[in-house]
């Protein structure tokens, strides 16, 4: 029990107390309070520092775990990316199991990445690394909706056959071990292709399974390979200055395995398969076809579009490009309309190549002239050397029209621009420069190289491509060349709409094939309409649209978007833009996906303004 004077004198004393406490100035002094506030900021912004430290850390760790799994899993794509080989005597176990295995392992990664706090990271380098790695992830993912291993019959560069023939050339054959271990990578090239046979069994099971056309295009490839004497095989060619012992095991184990094995695909699709081969040629038809196509228009191209808006963008972009050849046919070849300006270029026997030889020497002196002007555009400029080398012969029918290799970072092989020469005469000198110029300087290997170059860039940054980005880029550069001065004629300048013509024909194609129900002839027609590529030529592109559902579309898209950030960087810095810095700031990071671009340009676009900004306070 508590008295009640006990309780009025608690009253009492309690205020008396607090006078008393006050009138002793016992509480902290201002500057003590000051003082102990800037601790307090201290020690936060020194736990932010930690946790942007950490989730940099982070970022980089699992970056890293990506990419050794990565090339562990396809040993063989290291060195075709520029990568050490990991493994030099493994191909990729291309088993459902496998791929069953890798899927998860995906899974995880991205967990991992979630789990890191998005805005601790902050450092430029470690957002890069995380954007592409979560591009990487992410649409790898979703395109498991595909199921393209149970369906995978194709004439182009995706092609294990194509996929081969380069890697020949990048196989190492000097030392004994060296011979080793390509063997058995060679060797296993029998298992490899047995198993694709069995996939494909699997998709026919289960509803998925390739157009017709692809059939029919591999068939003839492999008809094409398999009628080379052994010596002319790309392997044997490749190996034409190795030890005379090697050569001669090399031969026996394609003779014996690799070759029956190829001829076992060839005679299972021309006669088991082909029955089963779809007629219709979009990706739509096949189970969760529709879905399919919007995950590889992101795994492809970087962003999110239908095929209606697709569509409706490369409609939009013909009618500009017609636009610029009706005025530079009035000008130059008295022939205001366009498409017919088109079909003049590529059936008048005076535009037309003399032959193989004659497309070579015309690459090659347009790519002489570009190499000796890139300093004048670019801050940073490729070491490793490219060259020009026609496509093999029996690729040719159904290669595309160009296609880069980057070079060996060990400088054991340079970059390649492959070029198509099949039919050469039949070929129209208008786009040869263009396309040579996409290929190789200032286009794709101006910006594989600078990548591979930059030792400081994370793994992931320097070996992985965006089609987005990397196409983009090689398109953009088309236009950017008639700016260096590079196309020696209007028949040139014609080459190079028409090239953009093309892309913009490959948004409405590749989109009415997969998503619009358009048939090959309508799609055939469509770009023999509006290009000045040969019959045969375009014949080949289709096959590809058909085979590669969404890739084609990251050219055009692609480059719409470098050219939007420069003119928005235009605007913003008017006489201070400096085209050379610009370039080195798209490239310097290698591939991006394109909704990090807008970033990238923006933070350069502040700095160049705070620089200017200082450099004018300083100057008053």
């Amino acid at each position: 029990m508590t008295p009640k004077g006990l309780r009025h004198g608690t009253r009492i004393l309690l205020p008396a107390l607090v006078v008393l406490g006050l009138l002793c100035g016992c509480g902290p002094s201002e500057e003590e309070q000051a003082a102990q506030r800037a601790a307090d900021e201290s020690a936060a912004r020194a736990a932010l520092q930690a946790e942007r430290a950490a989730a940099a850390r982070d970022v980089v760790a699992l970056a890293d775990d990506y990419v050794i799994a990565y090339f562990d899993r396809h040993p063989e794509q290291a060195p075709v990316s520029g990568a050490p080989d990991p493994a030099p005597d493994r191909l990729t176990d291309n088993s459902l199991e496998a791929l069953a295995r890798w899927q998860i392992l995906e899974q995880d990664l991205l967990a991992r990445l979630d789990a890191i706090p998005g805005e601790a990271i902050t450092a430029p380098a470690a957002r890069i690394t995380a954007d592409l790695l979560r591009h990487q992830l992410e649409s790898n993912i979703n395109r498991a909706v595909c199921r393209q291993e149970l369906w995978h019959i194709s004439p182009t560069w995706t092609g294990w056959l194509a996929e081969f023939t380069v890697l020949a050339d990048k196989l190492r054959m000097e030392t004994a071990e060296e011979h080793i271990d390509t063997l058995n990578r060679i060797s296993q090239m029998a298992d490899y292709v047995d198993t694709e046979i069995v996939n494909l069994r699997e998709g026919v099971e289960l509803g998925y399974t390739a157009p017709a056309n692809s059939v029919a295009a591999v068939v003839g490839q492999l008809d094409a390979f398999l009628g080379l004497p052994v010596e002319e095989t790309p392997f044997m060619v490749a190996a034409a200055n190795a030890d005379i012992g090697f050569r001669g095991r090399l031969a026996v184990t394609l003779e014996n395995e690799v070759l029956p094995a190829f001829a076992r695909y060839r005679d299972y699709l021309a006669e088991t398969y082909a029955p089963s081969a779809r007629e219709t040629i979009g990706v739509d038809a096949n189970p969760n076809g529709a879905a399919c196509y919007r995950a590889s228009v992101r795994y492809w191209a970087t962003v999110e579009l239908g095929p209606e808006e697709i569509h409706r963008i490369g409609l939009e972009h013909m009618e500009r490009v017609m636009a610029e050849l009706s005025e530079i046919g009035a000008r130059s070849f008295d022939e205001p309309d366009p498409l017919k300006l088109l079909q003049l270029v590529k059936t008048d026997p005076q535009y037309l190549f003399t032959g193989r030889a004659d497309m070579v020497a015309y690459a090659q002196a347009a790519l002489a002239r570009a190499k000796a002007v890139l300093p004048d555009w670019f801050g940073r400029v490729p070491e490793a050397p490219v060259i020009v080398e026609p496509y093999p012969e029996f690729q040719e029918r159904t290669a595309p029209l160009g296609q880069a290799v980057p070079a060996a970072p060990d400088g054991s092989s340079p970059g390649k621009y492959l070029i198509n020469t099949y039919r050469a005469e039949s070929q129209s000198k208008a786009g040869l420069e263009a396309t040579a110029f996409h290929e190789a300087y200032p286009g794709h290997h101006t910006q594989f190289t600078i990548a591979q170059e930059r030792t400081d860039l994370h793994d992931i940054s320097r070996y992985f491509y965006l089609s987005g980005f990397g196409e983009g880029w090689a398109l953009y550069t088309e236009r950017l060349a008639d700016e260096m001065g590079l196309y020696g004629t209007d028949l040139d300048r014609v080459g190079m709409l028409s090239n953009e013509a093309w892309r913009a024909a490959r948004l409405v194609v590749d989109s009415g094939i997969h998503g619009l129900g358009w048939s090959r002839q309508r799609a055939l027609d469509y770009l023999n309409a509006h290009t000045a590529n040969s019959r045969a030529g375009n014949a080949a592109e289709i096959d590809r649209y058909i085979a590669v559902p969404g890739q084609a579309t990251s050219y055009l898209l692609g480059a719409l978007e470098i050219r939007r950030q420069r003119e928005r960087a235009e605007a913003a810095l008017g006489e201070d833009f400096d085209i050379r810095a610009f370039h080195d700031r798209v490239l310097e990071d290698g591939a991006v996906p394109l909704n990090r671009l807008q970033a990238k340009i923006d933070a350069w676009v502040a700095d160049r303004e705070a620089s200017m900004g200082a450099a004018e306070t300083g100057a008053r």
